[in-house]
């Protein structure tokens, strides 16, 4: 059986984009849509869906979560697959569970918990920090059309010398879609003595430079490629370029003992900050 991707529902505006993301990385990929409603209630607690079904809001159920996701994904790609399913249990730990036989899995920054714009919701950081595959977290604010950039796929250049997965990734998504990569990798100025950094272990920006070459390597002729080496933090970077982006990639390493997988500060940041659509790629080691 393909390997699905999969998106989890709970009736919010920002799942139901969530949906439209997810019908498109179907289509692209000619993959299967599974979408997933997950939760310890039959009911649902929010007004979207009942003001969709011009019911009231006691009356809706999961299945119609679904429903109206499957509805949604239809008539945006008519002919795609597409399975529904509830499952009992947190969605956050019925998400990762998912995400083991999952192609990738796509969610909306915010749920039904209203939390400030600023933050992430905690049921897609959880994932995103646990997942056995690629996960696209979708934050609310502008399009590339409405922000003036230029439509491409933002590389973020890890540290790591094996960060080849999201490389690969990114460079599949570009191919895709049809639009060039964009690898970034920030670099910062030893401060001096005080840093106990030694002129013998070499030019930072010179490093920054070959990682991006060696991120770039194996690219598919296709693809135009941009290799970008900004001074200062990389969060600060990351989240500038991805402005007008249409998709940002970032590693994500597992930790030692197999208990999931360690975001860092830097996807931490660009999750809780991109202006567009963020991409967390497990890294194997």
């Amino acid at each position: 059986m393909d390997e699905p991707i999969v998106v989890g529902v709970d009736g919010s505006a920002s799942s139901l984009g969530a949906v439209d993301w997810g019908a498109e990385e179907a289509a692209l990929r000619g993959a299967p849509l599974r979408l997933v409603y997950a939760s310890l209630w039959e009911r649902y607690e929010g007004e979207l869906v009942a003001q969709e079904l011009n019911r009231p809001v006691e009356e809706v159920m999961a299945r119609d979560v679904v429903g109206t996701a499957e509805a949604r994904a239809r008539q945006r790609r008519p002919g795609l697959e597409v399975t529904t399913d509830v499952l009992p249990g947190e969605p956050e730990y019925a998400l990762v569970r998912e995400s083991r036989t999952a192609r990738a899995v796509v969610l909306g920054s915010r749920g039904r918990s209203g939390v400030a714009e600023a933050l992430l919701g905690s049921v897609s950081l959880t994932v995103a920090g646990h997942a056995q595959c690629p996960v696209f977290v979708l934050r609310e604010g502008p399009g590339t059309e409405e922000s003036g950039g230029t439509p491409r796929i933002v590389l973020a250049v890890g540290d790591e010398p094996g960060d080849a997965a999201a490389a690969r990734f990114a460079a599949e998504e570009a191919e895709l879609r049809g639009l060039p990569l964009e690898a970034v990798r920030a670099w910062r100025r030893p401060s001096g003595v005080f840093t106990g950094h030694d002129p013998h272990d070499g030019d930072p920006e010179e490093a920054a430079r070959e990682a991006v070459a060696e991120a770039l390597r194996g690219v598919p002729d296709g693809v135009a490629t941009i290799g970008r080496t900004p001074e200062g933090h990389s969060r600060d970077a990351l989240v500038e370029a991805a402005r007008g982006a249409t998709l940002l990639v970032v590693g994500a390493h597992r930790r030692h003992g197999g208990l999931g997988l360690q975001l860092g500060r830097v996807a931490h940041g660009v999750l809780h900050r991109a202006p567009c659509p963020v991409a967390v790629v497990p890294e194997q080691v």
